[in-house]
Order: C-alpha cells, then structure tokens, then sequence
C-alpha cells in the first residue's frame, strides 16, 4: 500500500470532478453513506458504491464469487426499493429480491460491527460462505 487518500464529496454528489478524477486511477475506494451512519448501521460502508480492483488478485476465485454472490443480492433489492417502500413489490417477482427481504436481518448481521468490535479474517470468510449459501438456496 502506498497510500490512503481522503476524498470528500459535496453533498454525496460522487460524479463531481475530483471525486470522479480519484475513483479513475486509485486501486479501490471505499464509500461511507451518510444514510447508513444515521439508521444506525456501522460501519456505514456503501457495499455497492465500494470498489477493488485488486481484490481478484488477492483472494482465491471461491472468496471473489461469495463477495460477488452477496453483491448481486445488495443490488436486486437496491434496484427494487421505490417499490419496495411503497408497497409495490410482489414476492416471487424476483428471487434476488426475496432473498435479500427474506435474509435482511442476516445480511445487515455481517455488514455491520460495534466500534470496539473485531472479527477475524480467518473468521469472516466462513461466515460469508454461510451467508451466500443461504440466500443461494433462497433465491
């Protein structure tokens, strides 16, 4: 690592040009959403809005298809939310979205951890195998 930068956006706009300049030449960032840090949910990393572009490169291919597996679960229901909050959303529409609804308390369990709470790595994989298997099988 040759360093961290912190780059910080007017009012969460992430396309205004030097947030935009930052994202196109750095190896990956990491976007905390105001919007989790208020509901409570820390640390308040956007999943999504986060990227790698060496995580590939650093974990096996079964570690890159689990982060993958969970990805596109956080997005189906990011994609389903408008109807989601108004009642619009019909189960069985989507498997993805289910799995997400069906598993949110479980999801948002391994996303989230108190300020003076540590997990091992050793012990974060098994759990998103856990994860990943059961929203598999849900979905």
């Amino acid at each position: 690592m040759t360093g961290i930068y912190t780059v910080l956006v007017d009012g969460d706009d992430h396309n205004e040009p030097i947030a935009d300049a930052a994202r196109s030449i750095l190896d990956g960032h990491v976007v905390l959403d105001r919007k989790l840090a208020v509901t409570g949910h820390f640390p308040s990393v956007d999943v999504l809005g986060s990227v790698s572009r060496v995580a590939s490169k650093v974990n096996s291919a079964d570690r890159t298809a689990l982060a993958a597996s969970l990805r596109r679960v956080l997005a189906a229901r990011r994609s389903a939310q408008d109807l989601i909050d108004v009642g619009a959303y019909h189960p069985g529409s989507n498997p993805l979205v289910d799995a997400a609804l069906d598993h949110e308390a479980a999801i948002n369990g391994f996303l989230q951890q108190s300020m003076d709470e540590s997990t091992p790595y050793s012990e974060s994989w098994p759990e998103l195998f856990r994860l990943s298997a059961s929203l598999e099988g849900a979905a």
